[in-house]
């Protein structure tokens, strides 16, 4: 019994670097929001083209890393002023230095699951699968063809008027991607 599937949106095939780069800044000014280049090799400049922003994951870095290295410091302080009061050979019940190295991996650690995390749910993984995996010509991505995805939950995405864009972009194919539920 077949699987019911719905239309994942638009797959074209571009031969050269410049093809993608070109057509990129053709959907980007068309006003999509909701698409994605897809290259064998990184393109220099391609970001700039398809007018991405800046990732927010260098702040969740910083975040977490602060977040890290305060609460060491703060649960390093709580022990030994706090809730622990030794006074030895007269040293003070509180001092920061011998709490650096402490302080320096706890935020190292939260930094890294951070930045990890992070990159998960801005990536928005894990999946499984995609739907672009079931399409034959996109095999080719990783070896000379290059690519452009848009979905159809973009909410300009119309199949023939967004069809007719990236032909008019110039790509060699344009083909119809579905996402069958492999769940």
């Amino acid at each position: 019994m077949s699987q019911p599937s719905k239309v994942y949106g638009l797959l074209a095939e571009f031969e050269t670097p410049a093809g993608v780069y070109h057509a990129c800044e053709t959907v980007r000014d068309a006003g999509y929001t909701r698409w994605d280049s897809l290259t064998p090799f990184p393109v220099h400049g391609l970001d700039k083209a398809m007018g991405l922003k800046r990732s927010p994951l260098p702040w969740v870095t910083l975040v977490m890393g602060l977040t890290g290295a305060s609460s060491a410091m703060a649960l390093q302080w709580w022990v030994g002023a706090i809730e622990y009061k030794m006074v030895i050979s007269g040293k003070p019940l509180f001092a920061w230095q011998p709490s650096i190295p402490i302080t320096f991996e706890l935020g190292v650690i939260f930094a890294v699951f951070g930045t990890l995390f992070g990159l998960l749910h801005l990536c928005r993984l894990p999946r499984f699968h995609h739907p672009l995996f079931s399409s034959a010509r996109f095999d080719r991505v990783t070896d000379d063809r290059f690519f452009i995805a848009i979905e159809s939950d973009d909410p300009k995405y119309d199949p023939i008027a967004t069809r007719s864009l990236l032909e008019s972009a110039g790509a060699s194919a344009v083909e119809l991607v579905e996402d069958r539920d492999e769940g």
